[in-house]
């Protein structure tokens, strides 16, 4: 056995296990064609290797062209798919250039389909029989060669080109290493095999044809890089499981559900806890219609409606809904996604998440009530510091209305009763009624404890209301109300009774600022006023002792007074009412003397004729 025996089936063995491996990645992997063409050339150099053992151990000229005539054929198979996998791999080159290469190397080809093989030697009368180093002996060809040949060896040399060519293209786009390794390997053995075979025609080289051998590099150069290929596919996709571990886990965290809508196949993929959410079990097919029962019967619509204007060309989407699941629970669910398109403008994709809001709902909730709660405790330790001017204000009316009944009794007891006396005298006791009836039924509204109800409001007959409460405690103070409104403001929406809290508030500090500071000019202004043309502002001024700079802020915190006795929580609140009427409540210093508050409401957009 001689090392011309070993050697060739070594070469063929390795380029049938290359390929068969690369075929079956080939087959499984998507994107497949650069392993698959990669397995085909492999197979043909394992096949070329095989032809030219069989050569070295022809029997006479007559097998020596039948087995070149299948080494050309086998040849030019092992050059089209060295290109063609050059050009799926390397994903540049010249597409004519490609083309034109194989075209003209398979010209001179033609004349192997003759019944005698024609494209290498037009004679082969013999053959001869050369010793090599090792004491190995081959036979090789001694005939007339056809000079067409050079027209395959142009076909040759246009492919190399083209090798080059997509490699310098490469690399230029800074694929550098794979450039330089199956370019450079192409191009480096293939020359390496043309100059061996010269040599050899030569008779200056003691050896048979290694054109196998220098392919062999070249399969080997190639099979690495798609095998780093596939290597980096493996970590790729063990990273993008443990991307996916990770993102499972933050989504579960954040109580998150995410789900992947494809609307070229009208699939629907969701994660277990989406389906959790939505009352599915791991195993139920999703469709969108199925989907929609689940879904709150008022927000179905809009559900549908959001979804169609981002799938039409909005892109994004963000909707609430109701979820009601099998056992009657509802589920408050905040969805947020986006639509995917492709180069043609169609939607093909839709990725979304959603996440489990009915415990925040029950928390806002819950805090709306204990705000209502608390500005209802303001209000009536507010009312309580005006106990004294209420009773006041009620014993007015009350009084008179004695007075006027103690009277009429006066005027029965004669026997000539003057009848139109005795009708003002109950007008009077009506008046007055109704005066005190006026008086109650405000108190009644500021004592009421319940729901917010927002409404349209005139904002002036807010301000008009807080002012007739307060009047005598205003004269009891000596402290003068003035009110500065300007007519025909448009309407706001809010809550009568919180807005007139807010108001009585903020007069009341007023009134407690003017009594802590000097005597002089005890007036306190109340104005409304429409800004920027879209709110209502209304201010509190005073001329009292002003506020602290550093704590102009820290007013409106809760449980911080500047009162001995107070609670800390008027400002507080009122900030809290204003906030949730769409607007915001503040303070400054006035340039002289005193402080004003001020805050501002959005107002209702006019009403089209």
């Amino acid at each position: 056995m001689t090392w011309i025996t070993i050697l060739w089936p070594m070469v063929t063995g390795a380029c049938v296990t290359m390929a068969l491996i690369h075929l079956r990645t080939g087959l499984r992997q998507r994107p497949g064609a650069a392993h698959l063409l990669f397995s085909l050339n492999a197979f043909v150099v394992a096949a070329f290797s095989c032809l030219e053992l069989a050569s070295t151990r022809a029997g006479g000229p007559a097998q020596f062209l039948e087995l070149q005539r299948w080494m050309d054929f086998v040849g030019a198979a092992l050059f089209i798919s060295l290109t063609a996998f050059v050009r799926v791999f390397l994903g540049t080159g010249r597409k004519w250039l490609a083309f034109l290469g194989p075209v003209v190397m398979c010209v001179p080809l033609i004349l192997d389909l003759l019944p005698q093989p024609k494209a290498l030697f037009l004679e082969l009368p013999t053959l001869r029989t050369v010793q090599t180093f090792g004491g190995a002996t081959y036979t090789v060809a001694d005939g007339v060669r056809n000079p067409l040949l050079w027209v395959f060896y142009l076909g040759v040399l246009l492919i190399l080109i083209f090798v080059a060519d997509a490699s310098v293209a490469l690399w230029r786009q800074g694929t550098r290493r794979r450039a330089a390794v199956v370019g450079g390997t192409i191009t480096l053995f293939v020359l390496g095999a043309g100059v061996q075979a010269t040599l050899v025609d030569a008779g200056i080289l003691p050896t048979p044809y290694l054109v196998s051998f220098a392919y062999l590099a070249i399969v080997m150069a190639m099979g690495t890089e798609l095998s780093n290929d596939v290597l980096h596919v493996a970590q790729l996709a063990r990273d993008l499981r443990e991307s996916d571990a990770r993102m499972t886990l933050a989504a579960d965290a954040a109580n998150l559900g995410i789900w992947i809508r494809d609307l070229v196949r009208n699939e629907i993929w969701a994660t277990d806890k989406w389906r959790a959410l939505f009352g599915f079990s791991a195993t139920e097919q999703l469709e969108v219609d199925l989907i929609l029962q689940h879904l709150h019967p008022d927000d179905r619509e809009i559900f549908t409606q959001t979804m169609a204007r981002a799938v039409e060309g909005g892109g994004g989407y963000e909707t609430d809904y109701r979820v009601v699941l099998p056992d009657g629970q509802v589920r408050f669910i905040a969805s947020r996604g986006r639509v995917e398109f492709n180069g043609a403008g169609k939607p093909v994709l839709v990725r979304g998440v959603s996440i489990d809001m009915t415990a925040r709902r029950r928390a806002e909730v819950e805090a709306l009530q204990q705000r209502t709660e608390l500005a209802h405790l303001s209000r009536v330790t507010m009312l309580g510091e005006l106990s004294g001017s209420l009773a006041h204000e009620l014993n007015q009316p009350l009084t008179a209305i004695l007075s006027n009944a103690q009277a009429a009794q006066r005027f029965l007891e004669h026997e000539d009763v003057n009848l139109n006396e005795l009708r003002d005298i109950l007008g009077d006791i009506v008046n007055q009624d109704k005066r005190a009836g006026e008086v109650i039924q405000r108190l009644r509204l500021l004592l009421k404890k319940g729901k917010v109800e927002y409404q349209p409001l005139d904002v002036n007959d807010v301000v008009r209301e807080v002012l007739k409460l307060v009047r005598n405690d205003l004269l009891n103070q000596r402290v003068t109300g003035q009110m500065e409104l300007t007519p025909d403001l448009p309407a706001i929406s809010g809550d009568r009774v919180q807005l007139q809290q807010v108001v009585l508030n903020l007069v009341m500090n007023g009134c407690d600022a003017i009594a802590s500071g000097p005597a002089g000019d005890a007036k306190l202004i109340i104005r409304t006023g429409l800004i920027n043309g879209e709110g209502i502002q209304v201010s509190v001024a005073d001329h009292g002792v002003g506020l602290a700079t550093d704590k102009i802020e820290q007013v409106f915190e809760p449980f911080f007074s500047s009162k001995p006795n107070g609670m800390g929580l008027g400002l507080s609140v009122c900030r809290t009412i204003i906030t949730a009427h769409g607007g915001k409540l503040w303070a400054a210093n006035n340039a002289e003397r005193g402080a004003t508050f001020h805050f501002t409401i959005p107002a209702q957009p006019a009403q089209q004729p």
